[in-house]
């Protein structure tokens, strides 16, 4: 197993055969677990879960792979949350986020929406020890209008890759990742600026919208969270590469 992944450019070939031992019934299931992976798969579509925040993100084919480095997000919303009620998780993919924040944040209400219908059915799963809910449909069209003005948490965890650069991704998000998770339109920013102009009106008093991007994106998606009228700044992690804007509502 090890030397098959080796062979196919895993780097580190020695957990994944553990990890892919241990996930497996029998000797024919590792063995086609590993094929897959050989063929390109990414490790965690083959296992069917990732590990995210402490918790194991169950996860179907062709569903956004959660990011170690997103993790980040979830640190900064929760050092943020201050017995936080109702959380969003928009853009919500496997719904990691929104289970990592109501685990870390004690159970508030929690809603996530997503315009994937394999990626809501996914998230559906994962939120569901937490009694949370997920929506279908694009970004804050999905919610209940009821949530109007009551968000205290707004995790939106946006494609933001520029569309020219898509092509350049590693073959495992390139070829089984959906592109409309991973498409962030001409300079990436077209969510996240969507989201930041219409935020404050779901926003509580106080609370957070929280926008993971690259470092190069940073300044223009503080300026725009500052033009809608958030409080805007950013938080970085170098260990984890991860750059997080962060806009809170006065």
């Amino acid at each position: 197993m090890v030397a098959a992944l080796r062979s196919a450019g895993c780097v580190f070939a020695e957990d994944e055969a553990e990890l892919i031992r241990s996930a497996a019934r029998t000797p024919d299931e590792a063995a086609a677990m590993v094929d897959r992976r050989v063929a390109g798969l990414p490790l965690e579509h083959v296992l069917g879960w990732a590990e995210f925040h402490g918790l194991r993100i169950g996860l179907d084919p062709g569903v956004f792979v959660p990011r170690r480095r997103t993790e980040f997000l979830v640190e900064q919303a929760v050092a943020l949350a201050h017995g936080a009620s109702l959380v969003v998780d928009l853009c919500c993919g496997s719904g990691a986020v929104g289970a990592a924040l109501a685990a870390s944040l004690g159970g508030p209400e929690l809603h996530a929406a997503d315009i994937d219908p394999a990626a809501v059915r996914c998230a559906r799963r994962n939120v569901a020890p937490f009694a949370g809910q997920v929506h279908e449909g694009d970004l804050f069209a999905a919610l209940p209008a009821t949530l109007r003005g009551r968000v205290d948490v707004l995790a939106a965890n946006v494609p933001y890759v520029p569309t020219d650069e898509v092509g350049l991704l590693p073959s495992e998000a390139r070829d089984h990742e959906p592109l409309v998770a991973l498409d962030g339109g001409a300079d990436g920013l077209d969510l996240a600026r969507r989201v930041a102009a219409e935020a404050p009106r779901w926003l509580a008093r106080g609370g957070c919208l929280l926008v993971e991007t690259s470092e190069r994106q940073a300044p223009v998606a503080v300026e725009a969270f500052a033009l809608a009228g958030l409080i805007a700044r950013l938080a970085v992690s170098e260990e984890r590469y991860a750059n997080v804007v962060i806009g809170v509502k006065p």
